[in-house]
């Protein structure tokens, strides 16, 4: 290639000038510094590294010639920079590498633990019950607070490791040309203008603009969602807007070349690279808070406020009827230590945690906690297509031979499966025609499999790995379903030469010998390979390829075509007379071809993943596909999944760059599958949803999918086929890969939540009961029925192992068969508030009436009748924690369910024994043995609360009936 001037147009300069200007009229962010160089007429644009966008867009370049790129770097491609300019220019704009931005110290992210307002109510209490003497209640509380504490910082350390992993796929070393020779240099020097060359096997080391390719294909699936290796070009495009995928000419940091080799111009380093505005969103992508969270928050603060109200009522209204203002204060502090939840965030932490122990079990690694239970109200599942819903493993599925079209099972890289001929499987050796098409497959190829051993915590199990193009893996696994192992032909037939394939013939062939007879087996682009075909192989004859035989063959193809599939064509022939001449050239050897036949292929879907969709859709969960694919292959594989609904949307890159927000969030309920999505698009869909109300889990692979898997309220990554980015910007990743296993999280975030609840039913109550017994005491001018250490008592053992055994309660068989519960729910609904309100009523009126009784009939007797109310108090809680099993009555559901629970009672009731009849500890909870008319007396008032509650509840279904509610589909 010539060196052009490196003068840029006038015209270019104007415009880019006008640009520049406007663009710093806007008061970006980013400020713009121009420099006037030495060379005559010559703008250079200083752009800092800031949110991965600088003046010069990725889509400036693609419609450029290559000479007016070079000549904008001021660079001669055949020279390259000089050390010393490109040294000036490494100064201009940093290290190729990602930022990782800001970062709180550990100290500070520590210190953040301590600043929720329910630990800080938590702390005062600590210090009330330490200046009371309670020093067991205080430390308690203190050893919760540091659990809480230490949990979250962990969380928030793990949290920011995205950059680091994308930091792995910038490549380490670099092959540029300085000087004018080839250089190897570290990758983090390169800058733009820098002429590059990648081979094969390598890894493109920042942003270019491909200026010469020689049959160059590369993976760039981890930042476009695209199965397919993409054919690079070095010719300029027409159109700028064109998605990311879609640019033909243009090479991005961190993905692959996986065949050929390239040479381009380095346009954007560092933070301005594609990978650096997907590192940057993933940096200012903000997480969104669970509910659990949220609701957890708004009810401490109402339950230590409300708490706080009541005990200084019942402090007031002591004094008032003539209590000693002393023993008043120390009751009513140590009602208030009992009345807040101090033990509330620990079991939710418990039964968070037991949950990701069940979730290990099932296949999913939980990183945050609260995740599981958020899963629980998840409304949308959005799910990208490669990697996820599909194997990310091309497969031949359809085969059409001797003029049938045959069906081919299996699983992607798997060499288990069948040929099927209208369900019943065929012998490849009785069809000619099928066999010469599987010879070509597995001969003309260059692929390799090898069959490694992956041995880990989830997944034990041999795997074939590809090494090679997935299309001429899907080949070889064909061929080998088909009883024709690569490695067995090899040892009948010779490979004399090979004609790569080229992207202007778009074939490949080899010349290959067995037995003595020489033959050209060739595969490639149907219409291109019919086009080379003079005769068609036909139960085992050749016969002429008539017009009408061409028609039909086409006529296969677009069949095959409109089910998404990517079509190749083989064909063959006998080459003569011998011996033969090895330097003939391609267009000589390609002619008069034998045509043989077709195979269809596809990216599977994962095994299981319809039924999942089904079971998600019934839960009331709506599915969304969102892929970097076309939109051809995205609604066929949506269609055959049964995601995408009659009536359903369909929406490209382009239609939502072209849509403004409000129409696409009015709209966005309607669509079911996304295609050609770029990052940001993922990000703006997921933000959409948000905005309408979802609860949304977003689930992924690639490095592409990492800045919306952070922002959703779910962020799910694939454990096996996913990148490092996307797991760390997780809070969930799936360690098989099966979008089946959202469906187990989703079961087990709403048992955990309805447990959450069934405890906060439990606790809630008995506080109620503990405050009202001491209220109503007070408003009828009784003496105290409890004493400081008794209602502390109460708190630590009756709040303690009973609500943490209803955290791991089994889920009711209906868990799947609810829609998911609004985000915006309160704690209380469903009847949980009701229930709480009725039964810590019960608990405390039947507390009062047991005191009274024992009271009445031996005033002098204080204690006794104060120990007689404590056993009720204590015995009425823990009959009613299997009331809080169910939403209905304490009869649905059976206790030997959850024998954790059983045992958790049977131990407080046992302790409740001890402090009564242990002689050393009555004095020092003011308790006296008592007889069995009292315990008669305590087991009638203890169980009068959850039957009376029954009644009620019978009461108030008959007169205040709700409907039902369903399961619809949004």
């Amino acid at each position: 290639m010539t060196y052009v001037s490196s003068f840029i147009p006038v015209s270019k300069v104007i415009t880019l000038f006008h640009f520049t200007t406007s663009w710093f009229r806007r008061k970006s962010d980013c400020p713009v510094q121009v420099c006037l160089t030495a060379r005559l007429n010559t703008l250079k644009v200083i752009v800092p590294e800031k949110g991965g966008r600088i003046l010069a867009e990725q889509g400036r370049w693609i419609d450029w010639e290559t000479e007016e790129v070079a000549s904008h770097f001021q660079v001669n491609p055949s020279v390259g920079l000089r050390e010393k300019e490109a040294q000036e220019r490494l100064k201009q704009t940093g290290p190729n590498q990602l930022s990782e931005g800001e970062k709180s110290s550990l100290f500070a992210l520590f210190i953040d633990q301590f600043k929720d307002f329910m630990v800080l109510v938590l702390l005062a209490a600590t210090l009330i019950s330490g200046l009371l003497g309670e020093y067991t209640d205080a430390v308690a509380i203190i050893a919760i607070i540091i659990l809480n504490a230490g949990l979250g910082f962990f969380q928030e350390m793990r949290a920011e490791k995205s950059l680091q992993a994308l930091k792995k796929l910038s490549a380490p070393a670099a092959k540029v040309k300085r000087d004018g020779e080839w250089k190897k240099i570290e990758a983090s020097r390169l800058v733009p203008g820098d002429i590059v060359s990648v081979e094969s096997g390598d890894r493109i080391p920042a942003d270019v603009r491909w200026i010469h390719t020689e049959s160059l294909y590369v993976e760039e699936s981890a930042l476009t969602g695209e199965s397919v290796p993409v054919k690079k070009q070095s010719e300029a495009l027409l159109r700028q807007d064109v998605a990311i995928g879609d640019r033909k000419n243009m090479g991005y940091m961190g993905t692959m070349a996986v065949r050929g080799s390239g040479t381009g111009i380095v346009v954007s380093t560092g933070m301005a690279t594609e990978m650096g505005r997907i590192a940057h969103l993933i940096e200012t992508a903000e997480g969104a808070d669970t509910p659990l969270k949220r609701r957890l928050e708004q009810l401490g603060k109402v339950l230590i406020v409300v708490s706080l109200i009541l005990t200084a009522m019942v402090v007031v209204t002591g004094i008032i009827h003539g209590h000693d203002v002393y023993q008043m204060f120390l009751a009513g502090v140590s009602l208030a230590v009992a009345a807040i939840p101090e033990g509330l965030p620990a079991i939710v932490t418990i039964a968070l945690a037991l949950g990701v122990q069940r979730m290990i079990k099932r296949q999913a690694i939980v990183r945050k906690l609260p995740s599981v239970e958020t899963l629980g109200c998840a409304t949308v599942i959005c799910s990208d297509k490669t990697g996820t819903l599909t194997q990310n493993k091309m497969m031949v599925t359809h085969i059409w031979a001797d003029q049938v079209l045959f069906q081919v099972t299996g699983n992607g890289y798997d060499p288990e499966g069948d040929i099927l001929l209208e369900k019943t499987k065929v012998n490849v050796q009785k069809w000619d025609s099928l066999k010469r098409l599987m010879e070509i497959a597995a001969l003309c190829n260059n692929a390799a499999f090898i069959q490694k051993s992956k041995k880990g915590l989830l997944n034990k199990k041999n795997q074939w790995e590809l090494d090679g193009d997935p299309t001429e893996g899907a080949l070889l696994v064909v061929a080998k379903k088909a009883g024709l192992d690569r490695n067995h032909l090899d040892k009948t037939w010779e490979r004399v030469k090979e004609y790569p394939f080229d992207s202007e013939r778009k074939m490949m062939s080899v010349w290959v010998k067995q037995a003595g007879k020489h033959f050209l087996f060739s595969k490639g682009a149907p219409d291109v390979l019919l086009n080379k075909c003079t005769h068609l192989l036909v139960d085992g004859k050749v016969v002429p390829l008539t017009e009408t035989k061409r028609k039909k063959i086409m006529q296969m193809n677009e069949q095959l075509a409109a089910k998404a599939l990517r079509n190749l064509a083989f064909a063959y022939r006998e080459i003569k007379p011998k011996p033969v001449n090895t330097d003939l050239k391609d267009w000589q050897m390609e002619q008069r071809l034998i045509f043989v036949g077709l195979t269809g292929m596809m990216d599977p879907p994962r095994p299981g993943v319809k039924e999942a969709i089904q079971q998600s859709r019934q839960a009331g969960i709506k599915t969304v596909m969102i892929t970097g694919d076309h939109q051809a292959t995205a609604e066929a594989i949506a269609t055959e999944l049964k995601i995408k609904r009659p009536g359903g949307l369909t929406l490209t890159g382009q239609d939502l760059y072209n849509m403004k927000d409000e129409e696409f969030i009015r709209i966005v309920n309607d669509v079911d599958v996304y295609a050609r999505v770029s990052p940001e698009h993922k990000l703006r869909i997921v933000k959409a949803l948000q905005k309408k109300g979802h609860v949304v889990a977003m689930t992924g692979d690639g490095v592409n999918d990492a800045p919306a898997i952070k922002a959703a309220d779910i962020g799910i990554a694939m454990g096996g086929m996913g990148t490092d980015v996307s797991k760390e910007a997780s809070s969930l990743i799936l360690a098989d890969d099966n979008f089946a296993t959202i469906v187990a999280a989703v079961e087990e975030g709403r048992n955990i939540y309805e447990n959450i609840r069934k405890f906060i039913s439990y606790l809630l109550a008995s506080n109620v009961g503990e405050i009202l017994i001491m209220f109503l005491a007070m408003l009828a001018s009784l003496p105290l029925p409890l004493v400081p250490i008794q209602i502390l008592w109460v708190n630590l053992v009756t709040d303690g192992l009973p609500a943490m055994a209803l955290g791991v309660d089994p889920a009711e068989e209906n868990a799947m068969q609810r829609p998911p519960r609004d985000s915006r729910e309160s704690i209380f609904a469903r009847g949980v508030g009701w229930k709480i309100v009725t039964r810590g009523l019960f608990i405390g009126v039947c507390s009062l009436a047991a005191f009274w009784i024992s009271y009445i009939e031996t005033p002098e007797n204080l204690v006794r009748a104060q120990t007689v109310a404590f056993a009720t108090l204590v015995l009425s809680q823990l009959i009613y924690v299997f009331d809080c099993r169910s939403q209905g009555t304490i009869f649905q559901r059976t206790p030997l369910d959850n024998p954790m629970l059983v045992l958790a009672v049977l131990s407080s009731v046992v302790l409740l024994l001890g402090v009564i009849y242990y002689p050393p500890l009555g004095p020092v909870f003011h308790t006296v043995p008592l007889g069995l008319r009292e315990w008669i007396l305590v087991t009638v008032t203890s169980t009068m609360p959850v039957i009376l509650a029954g009644l009620f509840d019978v009461l108030r279904t008959f007169f205040f009936r709700r409907p039902v509610k369903t399961v619809v589909q949004r």
